[in-house]
């Protein structure tokens, strides 16, 4: 198990609806709606030097997602962020956080699906903890999973959902393997990402990952993007068979917050990605 629990993180303070708690005793009605039936979206920040990575395009994907779900009265980006910087305040921190951030459909009057029966408006939980990057750079193994991403029809990735069951099942069916991460397939066989993170290709400084009709549109994928276009590194958005991902001797992964690290489909890699784009991205990731 990569992640272990931070004695720093004993006594958080977590922000419920704007009421500052500790952890211990902070919760959420059982008829809130994330409770009911998982209904609410998400994004997951990072904290470098008192400056939180891509913060902006984060809360207009929350947006987005929560307007895709019909939400009402979703709070503004001001108001979003003085809840995060009172949260971050009251527990001193500053740098190496990690920050779930969570806005549901709210609460119900009575138990059931429809949405007419959230009349108080959404709730916002924000949830920060001293969190080291979960991957290193020294390299993963992964096992590919039998379960595969949904496309739009079924359910569409671009809505960043709190439904992570089909992430779960994967990471279990990672975790009897002995491997620690899964990499997912989306309905045609080809890649789609891993079950937390998206997949880079790197190989003859040349970077190639997946389409997102199967898996989140990702920031810090779009940021890897910006990042190769702005600098003359060739890249290409395509279909990635699992054939040509085993065959690389560089795969690159990444969470939402912008981290990176190396990865191996089956085999021990030898060495860490590409210098150069290593560099890039840890050089400039922070300060965009």
């Amino acid at each position: 198990m990569l992640q272990t629990f931070d004695n720093r993180n004993r006594d958080l303070i977590v922000n419920i609806n704007g009421e500052l708690v500790h952890r211990d005793k902070a919760g959420v009605s059982p008829f809130d709606s994330v409770v009911q039936g998982g209904d609410a979206v998400w994004e997951g920040l990072r904290l470098y030097n008192g400056r939180i990575f891509r913060l902006l395009e984060h809360l207009d994907r929350l947006r987005r997602s929560a307007t895709a779900l019909a939400f009402a009265d979703i709070p503004s980006d001001d108001e979003i962020i003085r809840e995060i910087r009172r949260t971050l305040e009251a527990n001193g921190m500053r740098d190496g956080v990690h920050i779930r951030l969570t806005l549901t459909r709210g609460v119900k009057v009575t138990s059931g699906m429809d949405p007419r029966l959230n009349q108080s408006g959404p709730s916002l939980i924000v949830l920060p903890e001293h969190k080291p990057p979960v991957y290193d750079k020294g390299g993963l193994t992964f096992v590919t999973s039998s379960i595969r991403r949904s496309p739009p029809e079924f359910l569409d990735p671009k809505i960043h959902h709190n439904n992570l069951l089909p992430s779960i099942l994967a990471k279990i069916e990672a975790n009897a393997a002995g491997a620690d991460a899964a990499l997912m397939l989306d309905r045609d066989g080809f890649v789609a990402e891993g079950h937390g993170m998206h997949v880079f290709i790197v190989e003859d400084n040349e970077v190639s990952t997946s389409h997102t009709r199967a898996c989140p549109e990702g920031i810090t994928r779009q940021t890897v993007l910006d990042l190769c276009a702005a600098n003359g590194i060739a890249h290409e958005v395509r279909d990635i068979s699992t054939t040509r991902g085993l065959s690389r001797r560089r795969n690159v992964l990444h969470g939402d917050d912008g981290r990176v690290g190396d990865a191996s489909f089956g085999f021990s890699s030898d060495s860490g990605p590409h210098e150069w784009f290593a560099s890039l991205l840890v050089d400039r990731a922070c300060t965009m």
